[in-house]
């Protein structure tokens, strides 16, 4: 829907070039291209997954608000319905970093008025940012491209809102950057400047502006960077000063968020040693009396104490929120606090005395079971930096986590939030010839998940014994379905073996040494007895491959596997493995069962990782290379040879389904090109011709991960995001 793209690897300009072009109108619902079939898309139900890292109440409209997050969007709650719909599905793969929302605003006098502060990185390889508008409440957005970059997925990314619409006037907006200082616009975001003015000079490690806060007709400025002051405010829009006494220390290096009490003209402000989520070890809270200038800490309880098992309970504060409808009523948030577990405190005198809500919280995650974490019982909560009370409902409180948003009506029985709300970075799908489920994931926050029904979470959670925090492989065997095998990072070991489909586990006997600090992909053959396994680092060095043929119980290296390559069995012939070796190019493969690889084919595309290797269904040797921008290529003599499809230009991700009726081969679903534009494809004739299966509201930005059809289903296809879960599609 964007008019403009931003560039992948786009460089950062410096802070007097901010100026940026008009953003141009862009709506919503564009035609499908002609031919392309009609598809109905939907998120696989998981539920949350992600760190939500804003929470916004509209100040005068009921029931509107609107919720952020790192890398997957932004989404507006229907209170009709009790969920949340997604805003920025329409971005696409060009435009994936501005996936990330950095910041959000909304204007008290225009409750149809939205802006998004986008982009997910603020690295050199990352594009830059962008500000989107919205007169529609997200149905419909205009952008402006920014000369700067942004960075929701970075650290600091759950302080406060670094957006705002002035408290003056509705055209005059502010933004806060990391390393580019105070930015403004008098003309509705449309074009951007530096503030001038603004007294603190940023850098270019630093946090830059933390969160932006109108207090009265004031506007407060948060910053990340150290110096003298570390809060600012400006009463007339042009002179900004340092706040008088504002606190001090390391419990007060950094101020992560802040709210005002209209009522009693106090401004909350919590501060942390570091942004934040992870890293913090102290923190306070503090109040100030905006017209007398009076500081007074209100910290519920100071970092740094002793556990009940005796070790130090060290922790920041994040969240922050004051109540409309009665003065004085504040509630904090503590975060990154793991021996003693995050909490909310809340007080109804001003600070003077604080109750915490975590110890009488009756906490019912029936919806999404995955939250009981394979112990039975859920957690309260951790990164809690998202925090926000209904301004119409003093009792009606939420707050966000690093994997989903909790709710209460009545400050003590609290529930997840997040019908509509998808954040799972995912890396594996299988969707199952037989069995009771038709789709079996793996995410890189939530592990595996085991799907009965697509239209819920799944009942027995995410995948234990053991518990993975971040899958990295997962392989079912060909022609004994019920045999599947998953890799990643967990708590009692890097591997596990099911032998009912997926829907339970157990852990190998037995991994390699190298399992414990870089556990990969894994793979098992046709009848499912014979394992390879191989591993990678997080930065992306591999090692030797290892081979099991009982089960997991003994492995044995593999010298001749390509070092960090992907295992691919192939579907049909129990003794043959294959591997692509993305660094030099060259197709190896195994005839006997995975002992020894020998080079089948040369030549091919080389360069980085991310080339994949898919072998079809039911047969031998008929091999699919996804070699991105330098197209697809097939084998079919078991990788002796391979041919470039001449239908693609790009192909980054291929799959099977079931074929369509009449036809001898199974439908290719692939994230690829045809032409000019990336997109979700179909092909019912071998790739000789392909229609694209989504539009242009249903992009999700960057999709090449991993992509399947149902076998069971023609049709039906399941896509892997960076931050939008699993979508599903179906003909309509």
């Amino acid at each position: 829907m964007f008019v403009s793209s931003v560039g992948r690897r786009a460089v950062l300009a410096g802070a007097a070039a901010v100026a940026a072009a008009a953003g141009v109108p862009a709506l919503a619902g564009r035609a499908r291209a002609a031919g392309s079939p009609a598809y109905r898309w939907r998120n696989v139900v998981i539920g949350g997954t992600g760190f939500i890292t804003g929470v916004l109440f509209h100040p005068r409209e009921r029931g509107l608000a609107y919720a952020r997050t790192d890398i997957g969007g932004a989404y507006r709650w229907d209170d009709r319905t009790d969920r949340w719909i997604p805003l920025l599905d329409h971005i696409g793969w060009d435009d994936w970093n501005l996936l990330g929302v950095e910041a959000m605003a909304v204007d008290p006098a225009h409750p149809d008025r939205l802006y998004l502060a986008c982009g997910t990185y603020a690295q050199a390889w990352a594009g830059n940012g962008a500000v989107l508008r919205s007169d529609d409440r997200g149905a419909t957005w205009q952008r402006t491209d920014l000369t700067v970059k942004l960075g929701a997925n970075e650290d600091g990314r759950g302080t406060g809102e670094r957006l705002l619409v002035d408290p003056r006037d509705g055209d005059t907006l502010w933004l806060g950057t990391r390393h580019d200082g105070l930015l403004k616009s008098t003309d509705r975001g449309a074009t951007w400047a530096p503030a001038s003015g603004f007294p603190a000079v940023p850098s270019a490690t630093g946090q830059g502006v933390t969160l932006l806060v109108a207090a009265g007709r004031a506007v407060y400025a948060g910053w990340g960077d150290g110096g003298d002051a570390n809060l600012f405010r400006t009463s007339d829009g042009t002179t900004w000063e340092a706040v008088p006494g504002q606190p001090s220390g390391t419990a007060a290096r950094v101020p992560v968020r802040a709210a005002y009490d209209r009522h009693t003209r106090e401004l909350y402000v919590t501060y942390a040693d570091g942004p934040g989520p992870n890293g913090q070890s102290d923190g306070s809270v503090h109040r100030l009396r905006t017209g007398g200038g009076e500081w007074t800490e209100v910290t519920p309880v100071r970092p740094g104490g002793t556990t009940g098992e005796g070790g130090a309970d060290t922790f920041g504060y994040g969240g922050v929120a004051v109540d409309a409808r009665r003065p004085g009523t504040v509630v904090v948030s503590t975060n990154n606090r793991w021996a003693e577990v995050d909490t909310l405190y809340r007080s109804t005198d001003g600070g003077r005395s604080w109750r915490s809500l975590k110890d009488s919280a009756v906490l019912d995650v029936s919806e999404t079971p995955y939250l009981n974490w394979g112990e039975g019982r859920p957690k309260f909560g951790w990164w809690i930096q998202a925090l926000a009370l209904d301004p119409f409902d003093s009792r009606h409180l939420v707050y966000g986590t690093g994997a989903t948003l909790y709710g209460t009506r009545d400050l003590k029985h609290w529930a997840p939030r997040v019908r509509g709300l998808e954040e799972a970075s995912v890396t594996q799908l299988v969707s199952p010839p037989a069995g009771r489920a038709h789709l079996i994931s793996g995410s890189r926050d939530i592990g595996v998940m085991y799907h009965e029904r697509l239209t819920s979470s799944p009942a027995h959670g995410m995948a234990t014994n053991p518990v993975t925090g971040s899958a990295t492989g997962l392989a079912q065997a060909a022609r004994r379905p019920a045999y599947v095998v998953r890799t990643g990072w967990g708590d009692h070991g890097n591997g596990a073996h099911s032998h009912d489909g997926g829907r339970t586990w157990a852990p190998f006997a037995a991994q390699p040494e190298i399992a414990r600090d870089a556990p990969g992909p894994i793979a098992t053959n046709a009848d499912g007895s014979v394992l390879l396994w191989s591993f990678v680092h997080w930065d992306g060095t591999g090692h030797p491959a290892y081979r099991s043929a009982d089960n997991g119980t003994t492995w044995s290296r593999v010298p001749s596997f390509p070092e960090g390559a992907t295992p691919v069995a192939d579907p049909a012939d129990p003794t043959r493995f294959y591997a692509y070796d993305t660094g030099t190019g060259t197709l190896l493969a195994s005839t006997d069962g995975g002992r020894s690889f020998t080079v089948r084919a040369t030549g091919l595309p080389s360069g980085d990782s991310q080339f994949k290797l898919a072998a079809a269904p039911g047969r031998t040797g008929d091999l699919w290379l996804s070699a991105k921008g330098n197209g697809l290529y097939r084998s079919t003599d078991g990788g002796a040879h391979f041919t470039r499809v001449q239908s693609c230009r790009a192909s980054y991700t291929l799959g099977f389904g079931k074929a369509a009726e009449g036809a001898g081969y199974p439908a290719l679903y692939q994230v690829g090109s045809t032409g000019a534009i990336t997109a979700v494809y179909r092909s019912d004739d071998e790739a000789g011709t392909w229609v694209r299966i989504n539009d242009d509201d249903h992009q999700w930005g960057w999709t090449g991960e991993t992509v399947t059809g149902d076998p069971r289903v023609y049709g039906r296809v399941y896509l892997a995001t960076n931050g939008r879960g699993i979508q599903y599609g179906e003909p309509v």
